[in-house]
């Protein structure tokens, strides 16, 4: 995915909510009425969170680790990070679970920064595979470790809202980097993790 564009070629609040007020209108509203007055102001303020993940670095996230482990060197997994994004071709919303593992080889990082990570992609307009695919390479690139893996769980409302209309249809992609996808028995050990009961059961 390219860069983001730079603020200054953005358009200014003024030009985005009477861009809203464009779409209110071609849907066939009047946007001067009292209940969709503040709409465009609304919706510009939405997007802002929405696609909050273009003024983050992802990578700068995973730059603090720790080398005090005392010698762990087993599969590190964070499982069931809910996230939200957005489809980019119809910018309907893609609402999942991410889990992310990795094998450190000296050195861990804050499990929030995982989670940090995947908010910081998901929060942009996306395809469900490329995405896996931000997360894996990105901590893979920043961390080193002896391999990454990235398997996501979605429900596209694209699908689900419009079009075909079939609710309940989930996506699986995934993303295995280094041992992971070289060694059966670690991504075999993976697997076994990701199916033990949550937390929450115990």
């Amino acid at each position: 995915m390219s860069d983001p564009l730079p603020r200054t070629d953005r358009p200014t609040r003024a030009e985005t909510e009477e861009a809203i007020r464009t779409l209110l209108r071609w849907a066939g509203e009047d946007p001067t009425r009292e209940g969709l007055h503040d709409t465009p102001a609304r919706v510009a303020r939405a997007y802002e969170e929405f696609f909050q993940g273009y003024e983050i670095d992802p990578k700068t996230l995973l730059e603090r680790t720790f080398s005090e482990v005392d010698g762990y060197d087993e599969i590190v997994l964070l499982r069931d990070i809910r996230f939200e994004s957005h489809c980019e071709h119809h910018l309907a919303p893609i609402i999942g679970r991410a889990h992310v593992a990795y094998l450190p080889r000296k050195r861990v990082v804050g499990i929030s920064k995982l989670a940090r990570v995947v908010d910081a992609y998901a929060r942009r307009m996306q395809i469900q595979e490329r995405l896996t695919a931000q997360i894996a390479n990105t901590i893979n690139d920043v961390l080193q470790p002896h391999g990454t893996a990235v398997i996501i769980e979605s429900s596209h409302e694209c699908m689900t809202t419009r079009g075909v209309h079939r609710p309940g249809v989930s996506m699986v992609t995934s993303q295995m980097l280094g041992t992971f996808r070289t060694n059966s028995d670690t991504r075999r050990e993976l697997m076994a993790m990701l199916n033990r009961p949550a937390a929450s059961e115990y």
